[in-house]
């Protein structure tokens, strides 16, 4: 219990800073929270053999989890602002541990896209904790809590690659998403025991929650420029993914599942920038950093066209990817919870709302675009969307380089 009352301890406001503890903790919820997202990536074409479906149609069950996981962030994630996050965030890994348990036994592609909807709703508890993180942490080390959390968020995601093969290897499919179930009804019993009691909550009813979150889009230029470039990003990260299992089960490499697993460990390699990233944050250099990251996504398409039959080319685009990527996500998120400190959640969910549909359309047009003109497709795909990536990152940086944001009115009480 050591680690629930230091987390305690620093909620109530005391002397401590943010412990190292405390955050690689809430790093390891919040990446098996997510990890639920990105079981079926790798396993996308043994799926489409079992069930009969093609590889454009098969890609589609991506698509449904994160679509889901917008509608939790658009819908869910602003109750982390009304409700204690101590109560919302085990309820809704109950959820998902029950939807998990209906992809393990879908007897066909939409009963298990469905289901995955569901999953996606549910592993908006990760956002949930990274908000929490943001509130938790000190000025001056908000950037490194954030980034750490993050680290292990992106851990989450590209592990989830490598576990699910591993465990499709031996299992099956199925056997990947009852182990997931098992897993997230763990982690509900932990936390609700390990999150600290929040403190007074918003008197505001959901109606004008939502409308508040709405309304920080409309107000909060930053917020908006972030949203886009993370969008942006997720959408090439997306693109990768989706497409990579398809890529490498062909000629000339003819991988299985636990093979194409392992790629995500290499991809993982990328994440120990996330804290650098969250650093740099902290000296007030995100704004470049970002432009620097979407350019680091654009040559990582080129490397992956152009060392598409290498193995050593392929993990090195995927390191640069994987920078790249989650570079932009950190610096993002560094910088819009500085905007409006007291409606964090609902931050989190206009942001993060924006960056998951960005998922979803990566994810369906990828899927398409191997569908229609393989590999090469999906790379040109790539360097279009970083490009868009660039200039954003590029205007963002003329635009506001530095400069304060003006904050939103707080919601006003229903009634």
């Amino acid at each position: 219990m050591r680690a629930g009352d230091q987390i305690r301890r620093e909620a109530a406001g005391s002397d401590h800073h943010f412990g190292r503890g405390t955050a690689w903790g809430l790093a390891a919820a919040t990446g098996l929270a997510v990890a639920n997202l990105y079981y079926a990536q790798p396993l996308l074409h043994t799926i489409g053999d079992d069930l009969g479906t093609r590889e454009g149609r098969t890609g589609l069950v991506v698509t449904a989890a994160q679509v889901g996981y917008a509608v939790g962030l658009a819908f869910v994630v602003p109750l982390g602002d009304l409700i204690s996050r101590r109560r919302l965030v085990p309820t809704v890994l109950g959820g998902m541990a029950v939807a998990l348990v209906g992809a393990a036994l879908a007897p066909s592609l939409s009963v298990l896209a469905l289901a995955l909807v569901v999953v996606g709703l549910g592993a908006v508890a990760a956002q949930l904790l990274v908000a929490l993180t943001a509130g938790l942490a000190g000025d001056g080390e908000r950037g490194r809590a954030v980034g750490t959390v993050m680290t292990g968020l992106l851990l989450g995601i590209l592990l989830a690659r490598t576990v699910a093969g591993g465990l499709a290897a031996v299992f099956g499919w199925r056997g990947v998403f009852v182990v997931a179930a098992i897993v997230a009804v763990a982690l509900a019993v932990g936390l609700a025991r390990l999150l600290p009691p929040d403190g007074e909550r918003a008197r505001i009813g959901y109606g004008a929650v939502l409308a508040s979150t709405a309304g920080l889009l409309r107000d909060l230029p930053e917020l908006r420029r972030s949203a886009l470039l993370g969008a942006l990003g997720f959408a090439t990260f997306s693109v990768f993914w989706t497409t990579i299992s398809f890529h490498l089960a062909a000629e000339p490499f003819d991988w299985g599942d636990g093979a194409i697993g392992l790629l995500g460990l290499v991809g993982a390699a990328g994440a120990v920038c996330a804290t650098a990233a969250g650093r740099l944050a902290d000296r007030g250099l995100a704004a470049p950093g970002r432009v620097a990251a979407a350019v680091a996504v654009v040559a990582s398409f080129g490397l992956l066209w152009t060392g598409r039959s290498s193995v050593a080319a392929i993990v090195v685009g995927v390191v640069v990817l994987d920078v790249g990527v989650q570079g932009i996500q950190v610096l993002n998120q560094t910088v819009i919870y500085e905007l409006a400190p007291e409606a964090r959640s609902r931050i989190t969910s206009a942001y993060m709302t924006l960056y998951f549909i960005g998922g979803a359309l990566g994810s369906a047009v990828g899927a398409a675009a191997f569908d229609a003109g393989g590999w090469g497709r999906a790379c040109a795909l790539g360097v279009a969307l970083g490009g868009a990536a660039v200039l954003v990152a590029t205007y963002a940086l003329v635009r506001a380089p530095g400069r304060a944001v003006r904050r939103p009115a707080p919601a006003r009480p229903a009634g």
